[in-house]
């Protein structure tokens, strides 16, 4: 073979599963065979048995469960997660400190479990025993969220942590009361560990976790590839757009940026540098598109159920508010994508090697079964967690349509343990995302960094210029993507909307313009989960370029020019709420997706150069300069951007005529 042929080849799934471990921590995981990996599939199943008994059937305190919740997982993660990367090649070895640490950390949760009642009655009088259980279970789970989530999320919460102390200090409280008070925010109460985050995730989050594992296990994800495949797999540049459209559907089951880019992107990363496109480029459109997918409703990268708790917006509103934003995202990555293609003069595969979508949906739609019983018991009014148990036995009982998809015993078991083990990382992150709430909670600093940035709103020149809001946005923005750094989605927002969020609302009231909650935390969630692409830490990107072999930096460069035409999006909706439906009438909707699509239009022929011919600089500037007009609603913005793009479009189509 080739070197050529070698490097546009599809990935093996070893070869799948070692990127992914790469860079996704979450599944850098020990190997175990035999008794051992027995042992360890007993617990895997026995904490789901747990997830499903409290979900259907127990009736906890609320305390209770969420810290057995954290107990669990931490004497399961420091199981599975070694100290450092290089130790998962030796099999069925734990190290004695590991089962040690594993256990201290769950007998910590678990001693809050069995003297609940005691510690809430002495407030924040706790003892010194108190105190010492709690600082160890918070060091221990801080370092099993080194292994399985990174360092970027400890460095913020260990920041406010610091912060905490220095601000207790200052107003000449003891040490000792300074820890107390630090300890019992951060471990007793419902505001730090097991505070809204990990209440979520254990209540919501951890049995869509489940239900993707069902559906990966079914077979869905190569199903939606060959969906893609028959849609647009022969257009010009067809294997780019299968990424684009197959990574959209993947975000309807996935709520990783970096599992989704590995998933699909092993497959049309190969097929993309075959039919011509850079590595660079083959290797960005999979991680933008990807990363796309954790705004893609009904999961929203599982962070829905944290914006319900968090706003008081029923999850349902949520979930149908993101579907013209999610749809502007891809529509933004299509075009772009479809531009490029002409550019280089790039056709699409053989309308003969492609599937066909009729019988591809005759044959393998009952797939998306599941996922219609989800959306509608939700929208029956059945709560998340009952409409996703419901989806779990939708996905089993399909699976028996067709023998390629049905579920053995082994397969059963490697579903419900996969669902366990991929819940680790997101349950500890909300975890320690739970601490920056806390601290925030406990010191006020929310309230002086808003302060802050109302100060730079009220700018006598920004005030006169009209651009107060933008500019505040503007920084919430660099905010986002600077917080959002090799976080992951869930615990990603949970920053966001604690520190930035309130930031955007109230820079709106101080200008006397209303921004909705639902816009604040959309904006802000949707900036964060854009981290995942641009540099410098850009985790989807560089999962795209290990498997196209291409530059990591230029790839993340690459993607974030890719999605500049989505960057739109949040502007939009926060100047034009009508877009995440609040106050909306179906003229406006219509009325704000086309002016946006037409803003796209002209961002993405601008930054590519390209529209129907080669754009010389002026026509490009002219195009991008009316895309970026169309982000204010107002009707002389509108006007003249889709004047200037209108004009640029009539140069083009002239000039191609005459060539």
């Amino acid at each position: 073979m080739s070197d050529s042929s070698e490097q546009n080849r599809a990935l093996t799934e070893e070869e799948t599963q070692a990127i992914v471990a790469q860079f996704d921590r979450e599944s850098n995981t020990r190997k175990f065979t035999g008794i051992p990996d027995m042992i360890i599939k007993g617990l895997l199943l026995s904490f789901a048995a747990f997830v499903f008994w409290v979900t259907l059937i127990g009736n906890l305190d609320e305390r209770v469960r969420r810290s057995a919740f954290v107990g669990i997982l931490v004497f399961i993660g420091f199981l599975l997660y070694p100290v450092r990367k290089g130790t998962i090649k030796r099999i069925n070895y734990i190290p004695w400190y590991d089962i040690t640490l594993g256990s201290l950390g769950a007998m910590a949760f678990f001693y809050y479990v069995i003297n609940y009642k005691a510690i809430v009655e002495k407030a924040i009088l706790i003892q010194p025993f108190d105190i010492a259980m709690g600082i160890m279970g918070i060091i221990i789970l801080a370092e099993l969220c080194r292994r399985v989530v990174g360092l970027p999320i400890l460095v913020v919460a260990g920041s406010f942590i610091i912060y905490a102390f220095i601000h207790g200090l200052s107003y000449g409280t003891p040490l000792y009361n300074v820890i107390r008070r630090i300890v019992h925010q951060l471990f007793y109460t419902t505001e730090g560990i097991i505070g809204t985050p990990i209440g979520v995730c254990s209540t919501f989050i951890v049995i869509f976790i489940f239900l993707a594992s069902f559906l990966e296990k079914s077979g869905i994800g190569a199903y939606f590839i060959d969906l893609a495949n028959s849609v647009a797999g022969f257009t010009s540049g067809g294997p780019a757009k299968v990424a684009v459209i197959a990574s959209a559907m993947e975000g309807l089951i996935s709520g990783s940026s970096v599992a989704n880019t590995v998933g699909s992107g092993s497959v049309t990363i190969p097929m993309m540098k075959k039919t011509g496109y850079k590595p660079e480029f083959a290797a960005a459109v999979e991680a933008s598109a990807s990363t796309g997918g954790q705004i893609m409703p009904p999961i929203l990268g599982a962070a829905a159920f944290l914006m319900a708790e968090l706003t008081g917006i029923p999850y349902v509103v949520i979930a149908i508010s993101a579907i013209f934003p999610a749809f502007l995202y891809f529509a933004g990555i299509f075009l772009t994508v479809h531009f490029e293609a002409k550019k280089l003069g790039l056709r699409g595969l053989s309308r003969a090697d492609m599937p066909k979508l009729l019988p591809l949906l005759i044959k393998k739609g009952y797939l998306f079964l599941p996922i219609l019983v989800l959306i509608g018991f939700m929208g029956i009014g059945f709560t998340p967690a009952y409409a996703a148990c419901l989806g779990i036995i939708a996905a089993f009982i399909v699976s028996f349509f067709r023998k390629e998809t049905r579920f053995s015993p082994s397969g059963l078991v490697d579903a419900l343990t996969s669902g366990s083990r991929n819940t680790i990382g997101v349950a500890i992150a909300c975890a320690i995302a739970g601490t920056i709430v806390g601290i925030v909670t406990l010191t006020g600093i929310g309230q002086q960094l808003i302060g802050g940035l109302v100060s730079i709103v009220n700018a006598p020149f920004l005030v006169y210029t009209g651009t107060s809001l933008f500019v505040a946005l503007f920084f919430t923005m660099i905010a986002c993507l600077i917080l959002g750094m090799g976080v992951p989605t869930t615990a990603n927002y949970v920053i966001m909307a604690t520190i930035t969020a309130p930031m955007v609302i109230r820079a709106g009231a101080e200008i006397g313009t209303t921004v909705p909650i639902l816009a604040a935390h959309m904006f802000v969630f949707y900036f964060g989960i854009l981290a995942d692409i641009t540099p410098p830490v850009a985790l989807a990107s560089y999962a795209g370029a290990a498997i196209a072999k291409s530059n990591p930096i230029k790839t993340a460069v690459t993607a974030t020019r890719l999605a500049i035409a989505a960057f739109l999006v949040p502007y939009v909706f926060v100047f034009s709420p009508a877009l995440v439906l609040v106050d909306a009438t179906p003229l406006k909707v219509i009325q704000l997706v086309l002016s946006t699509l037409i803003g796209m239009f002209g961002l993405a022929t601008g930054f590519e150069g390209y529209m129907v011919r080669k754009m010389p600089i002026l026509w490009r500037l002219l195009a991008i300069g009316g895309g970026l007009l169309l982000v204010h609603p107002s009707t002389l913005t509108d006007i003249i951007g889709i004047g200037l793009i209108s004009a640029v479009t009539a140069v083009q189509l002239i000039g191609n005529k005459k060539a």
